[in-house]
């Protein structure tokens, strides 16, 4: 173990060599901190004598716990008989709910499901409640009440705008409806975790105990309900260890909260800080131009990247007319890039909102650049694949009656809406799933409510469904086979405009399942359904050729060559109401250091947007990171106080800045005066 200690800086080996107690590894971009946070893992285990059974390692990505799992494991060949845990959050929150969640008196055999099922329940209740409100507005509404824990109750007393009082009786309906059906969204999957911890407190003392070491990765973007249950598992000794940026906090509008990290030292006593300073992927000019841009934030809590690599060369800018122009010189710069022996895999261009994609694709295709675009729809999100995936909840699980009604008639069956109606009703009436009433009807021993027809129909589908299950525990690895045989998936799609793709994506998706299978034969089709269930963008990237995708989704990755496009005022920073610049800022600088040593950014005198072309100005970051001097750009000029200053009172004396904010014409400080905290504009203090 000393020698792989010996490859640690300072910085990272104390981290390393900390054992008890909360603290806080400030990691900035590049730093080492997925190699920290694994080395850790490993000293505890393989030299303290940790039992790997008492540690919690947490995370946001299959992918990301994947990379961290097999490094881990790595570093203590032959010391452990079992594997730690080191999952996402949402993993550890299906594992906990496996083991508890009759404590809410449910049945563990309860179905996930993801944002489009979501979507499909409240459509059918807002039509019921005949509600006219977007879809993904009412989604993303129940998702942030959910993940800042207030029931449906509580909505509904608080709500005052009439749109959030109809938002706040379709969250009513549509909890009733998910609990009603056992079914469990991603959401559910830590706040059932946090309520069944937080109301049992032998249950809660318990697993404190069982997790002794607590690691978190990605801390910044952990929202207010990941650190409420950070703080029941940790309750019992705050061996918490969390890794982050605070300068990389970029999901503020999905309900990550920088104050978490930025509180961290502050909430938990005896805290130990570390700043991981030490960038090893960029060269020295991509990070002068990061740490002179992000040095414009005011709420921080500061630290400045040095290159491990050293010089390299400048960045450059690339200024376009308009954006095919713009298209068509990355698409001949990447050209030159691959005949000079690039591999694609390491170029990619990015942008900060999705509409700026259209004419990268547009201008790549013309230019024969193979490209791929990472973003769209998710893969498991085509209406093929949660075909597939329906069917098979089905055979894992026949008293899924929402998974049963999306495939009764995929492949059509002849089985309309009348029919189904009537027996959704006589199911009702007996209180039996709707597959177990089919299957008693087509046996006589319930109301046969349907004809024969439809009944010849269903008892096929009855047939299938018992004789694939048979399949599943017998021989997994055939099962693919028999099930095209028996459902004819494929030929439903064939005659579709679209067939051909869909059809593509069939075989993906089979050619998936088989890969699985064979690397684990030991996999049932249940944890096959929760692993895909949790999978997220950065889990389906693809290889060999250019990537074009959003800044948010290109975080913690790293390309050679990098272009980033939009730097417009309006584009990138984003302006107008809701824009938060600090966060705008941020996002800039998570941009400018996926760079290792060839960065372009790339700014236009006019796009089409929104059916109109726009003449725009330069983005202000472009000289906020000391890249162009012009009297014209807007400048943000930076807080006079930051998180971390010490600052005097006349009144209330000495305190320590917690959070600086912009009010107005100066900025609105919160300020710790001994324990005592306040909120005090900043020309009624001095720097002390």
């Amino acid at each position: 173990m000393e020698a792989i200690l010996n490859t640690l800086n300072p910085a990272q080996r104390e981290a390393v060599e900390h054992i008890d107690g909360a603290m806080l590894i400030l990691a900035g971009a590049g730093s080492g901190k997925t190699k920290t946070l694994t080395t850790r893992l490993a000293y505890l285990i393989g030299e303290v004598g940790i039992d790997p059974a008492s540690t919690l390692t947490l995370t946001f990505t299959n992918k990301a716990a994947a990379e961290m799992r097999e490094r881990a494991l790595k570093l203590m060949p032959n010391r452990v008989s079992y594997p730690p845990l080191l999952c996402t959050f949402h993993k550890f929150g299906l594992l906990f709910l496996k083991f508890h969640i009759e404590k809410l008196g449910r049945s563990n055999n309860f179905v996930i499901i993801d944002s489009d099922d979501k979507k499909r329940l409240l459509r059918g209740i807002a039509k019921e409640l005949k509600v006219d409100l977007n879809l993904s507005f009412i989604a993303s509404e129940i998702s942030k009440y959910k993940n800042t824990l207030l029931t449906p109750e509580v909505v509904i007393q608080k709500a005052e705008l009439p749109d959030y009082k109809k938002v706040a009786r379709i969250y009513e309906a549509y909890q009733s409806n998910i609990v009603e059906n056992n079914l469990v969204d991603f959401d559910d999957l830590l706040m059932l975790t946090y309520q069944i911890l937080e109301s049992n407190d032998d249950l809660r003392r318990e697993t404190s105990e069982r997790y002794k070491y607590i690691m978190v990765d990605e801390y910044q973007d952990t929202n207010e309900l990941q650190y409420r249950l950070l703080e029941l598992l940790a309750s019992e000794h705050d061996n918490l260890c969390v890794v982050g940026d605070d300068d990389q906090s970029i999901y503020g509008w999905r309900g990550a909260n920088i104050r978490n990290i930025l509180e961290f030292a502050d909430t938990f006593k005896n805290c130990k800080t570390i700043k991981l300073e030490t960038n090893y992927r960029s060269t020295e000019p991509i990070l002068k131009a990061a740490n002179a841009l992000i040095e414009h934030n005011s709420t921080r809590l500061g630290k400045t990247l040095t290159s491990h690599k050293g010089e390299g060369p400048d960045v450059k800018l690339l200024h376009s007319l308009d954006e095919s122009m713009e298209a068509k010189a990355i698409a001949h710069q990447i050209h030159d890039l691959i005949d000079q022996g690039a591999d694609p895999d390491e170029i990619a261009v990015l942008y900060r909102i999705n509409a700026l994609s259209r004419s990268l694709e547009e201008g790549f295709s013309k230019e024969g650049l193979n490209f791929k675009l990472i973003g769209g729809m998710r893969f498991y999100e085509r209406a093929e694949i949660k075909d597939i995936i329906s069917y098979f909840r089905v055979f894992a699980n026949p008293t899924d009656d929402f998974s049963l009604l999306r495939i009764i008639n995929k492949p059509k069956r002849g089985i309309g809406k009348a029919s189904m109606e009537k027996l959704q009703k006589a199911a009702f009436g007996t209180q039996l799933p709707l597959f177990v009433y089919i299957k008693e009807s087509l046996e006589g021993r319930q109301p046969l409510v349907i004809s024969k027809k439809v009944a010849g129909a269903l008892a096929k589908l009855v047939e299938d469904i018992e004789v694939l299950r048979i399949e599943i525990e017998e021989n997994l690895e055939n099962f693919i086979t028999l099930f095209e045989e028996r459902i004819k998936l494929k030929d439903h799609y064939a005659s579709m405009v679209d067939g051909f793709d869909r059809i593509l994506n069939i075989d993906e998706f089979y050619g998936y399942f088989r890969d699985a299978v064979s690397k684990n034969p030991d996999l049932t089709l249940d944890e096959f359904l929760n692993d895909i269930s949790l999978q997220s963008d950065q889990d389906q990237i693809e290889e060999n050729a250019v990537t074009i995708m959003s800044i948010h989704a290109a975080k913690g990755l790293e390309f050679e060559h990098l272009f980033v496009i939009g730097m417009e005022e309006e584009f990138f920073p984003l302006l107008g109401e809701g824009c938060n610049m600090e966060e705008e800022r941020r996002l800039g600088y998570v941009a400018i250091t996926r760079a290792k040593s060839d960065l372009t950014l790339c700014y236009v005198d006019s796009r089409f947007y929104k059916g109109r072309r726009k003449m725009l100005d330069k983005s202000r970051f472009l000289g906020e990171a000391g890249l162009i001097q012009d009297a014209s750009l807007k400048i943000t000029k930076q807080a006079a106080f930051k998180k971390g200053d010490l600052v005097k009172h006349k009144i209330f004396g000495i305190g320590r800045v917690q959070a600086a904010n912009k009010s107005g014409k100066e900025y609105k400080l919160l300020i710790n005066f001994g324990g005592n905290k306040k909120e005090i504009l900043s020309s009624f203090v001095q720097a002390v």
